[in-house]
């Protein structure tokens, strides 16, 4: 069993920054690929960006290339997404996730096991 706890959301105009965390309990973090997703009201959950397990490897959405990173730092259980040049269209609800199965890097939600409560993130125009 694995616990995923989400923080560093908020409200934030447009151009500005946020970094979220993503603590998990457990010993076995490293093994896991973690990944981002957000569910904006009315929408579809969707994918943001990804890790591996030992932080090699990551992906992420086109809409997001260049303006969201990805880090993991396995001492801390802790996975982060900072984002940057945020935009109105990324108010949502962010989600940290565990990967445990299929390929790495799954963009559907259905590969993943464990969630977080997740986090608001607002941006105001």
């Amino acid at each position: 069993q694995v616990q995923l706890v989400e923080s560093g959301g908020g409200l934030v105009q447009a151009g500005g920054s946020l970094r979220l965390s993503c603590a998990a309990s457990g010993r076995t973090f490293s093994n896991y690929g973690m990944g981002w997703f957000r569910q904006a009201p009315g929408k579809e959950r969707e994918f943001v960006a990804f890790i591996s397990g030992s932080g090699g490897r990551t992906s992420s959405a086109d809409s997001v290339k260049g303006r969201f990173t990805i880090s993991r730092d396995n001492a801390k259980n802790t996975v982060y997404l900072q984002m940057n040049s945020l935009k109105p269209e990324d108010t949502a609800v962010y989600y940290c996730a565990v990967q445990r199965r299929g390929p790495p890097g799954a963009v559907s939600p259905a590969a993943y096991d464990y969630w977080g409560q997740g986090t608001q993130v607002t941006v105001s125009s």
